[in-house]
This record gives structure tokens, C-alpha cells and sequence, in this order.
């Protein structure tokens, strides 16, 4: 009896050395396929610096997901780009950075309301994600929605009183709307921030 346990001990200790060897020779390889990616990235071969991954490629990674994504977006292969982003999304539901990384393609194919949706819900998430709100508002002041842009831009500058483009589309945001004083404000606090400012220094031209 004795010797049986001692060879059952004996043999899940093996099982564990195994696996951990196998986990770490996992590991090795995945390093060196993301090493190949990055390298053939930064050469502006996106086709090979994908191909570093898929093979090795695991739909249950975020991570792979992600960066496939990402590779597939700067390639130009928009619809692939959105699959593997929407993958990492399903895998990290909270994740806003996959959800930035899903407006890229569906922005470079002109489905605005999908990204209108997609800022929504990281807003909905973090209400005072700076980056989302700012590029929201670009989204609308493109539109020429002006009501729209307007709080988005106010509540970046609220959040970042000195930050120049904040600063800068509210004012222009302003200016549309025809609130002219608080416009020119807000432009003559851009140029603290960059006194030759051109753009600026445009919109105060104008109220004048």
C-alpha cells in the first residue's frame, strides 16, 4: 500500500512537470510569434506580421484577437479587421479598448451610427472617458450637428479647462451656434496656449 502511494505521488509530480514544462514551451512560442509580428510590423509588412500569429492563432485570446484586429485594419482589410475586434469584444465585454479598436474599420467604412453606438456605450461605461467624449463630438461637429458636439467638447473642457483641442472645438462649436462672446473666450484661451495659433486666430477674424 505504502508503495503505491509513494509511485501515485511519484507520477503526479511528473504530471506536473510536464505540464508546466509544456505551459512554458507554450509561452516561448507565443513570445516569439508576437517578437515576429512586431518586427514585421514595424517594416510595414502587416501581411506577414499577421501570419507570425495565425500561426499560433487561438480564438480564445483577447490579446491575438485584438492585435489581428489592429494588423488587419492598417492592411486595409476592414471586414477582417471588425471580426477579430468584435471577437476580443465578446471575450472582454468592459473592454473599451476593444471597442476603440472596433471603430477604427467601422469609421474607415462610413458606419457612423455604429460608431456613434460604440462611444455611447464606453460613455455609458466611464461617462468621463476624455477621448471618447472629444472624438464624439468631432463625429457630430462633422455632421454639423452643433447641439450635439456642444456638451460633448463642454464636458472635455470641464474635465480639461486648459487642454487645447477641447478648447479650440468648443469654441468653434460656440462660434456655429452663435454664441459669438463665448466663442471668442475661448479662443483667446487657445492662443494662451499657442499664441500664433492659426486656427484661432481665424474664428476671432470672424467675430469681428
Amino acid at each position: 500500500m505504502e508503495f503505491l502511494k509513494k509511485k501515485i505521488s511519484t507520477l503526479l509530480l511528473l504530471m506536473v512537470v510536464a505540464s508546466s514544462i509544456v505551459a512554458q514551451n507554450n509561452q516561448q512560442v507565443l513570445e516569439a510569434a508576437y517578437a515576429k509580428s512586431y518586427e514585421k510590423e514595424k517594416s510595414g509588412d502587416f501581411s506577414a506580421a499577421m501570419d507570425a500569429l495565425k500561426s499560433v492563432y487561438d480564438k480564445s485570446s483577447y490579446e491575438m484577437n485584438l492585435r489581428l484586429g489592429w494588423l488587419n485594419y492598417n492592411a486595409g482589410l476592414f471586414d477582417e479587421s471588425i471580426i477579430f475586434y468584435t471577437n476580443a469584444h465578446q471575450l472582454k465585454p468592459y473592454s473599451e479598448e476593444a471597442r476603440f479598436g472596433l471603430i477604427l474599420p467601422k469609421a474607415a467604412l462610413g458606419r457612423w451610427n455604429e460608431v456613434i453606438e460604440l462611444y455611447d456605450k464606453i460613455l455609458e461605461i466611464n461617462p468621463n472617458n476624455t477621448v471618447a467624449l472629444y472624438r464624439l463630438g468631432l463625429v457630430y461637429y462633422g455632421r454639423k450637428d452643433y447641439n450635439k458636439a456642444f456638451p460633448l467638447f463642454q464636458k472635455v473642457v470641464d474635465l480639461y479647462p486648459f487642454g487645447y483641442d477641447g478648447l479650440l472645438m468648443l469654441g468653434w462649436t460656440s462660434y456655429f451656434l452663435g454664441n459669438y462672446n463665448q466663442a471668442k473666450v475661448l479662443f483667446n484661451k487657445v492662443k494662451l496656449y499657442n499664441p500664433n495659433d492659426a486656427s484661432a486666430n481665424e474664428g476671432l477674424q470672424l467675430i469681428k
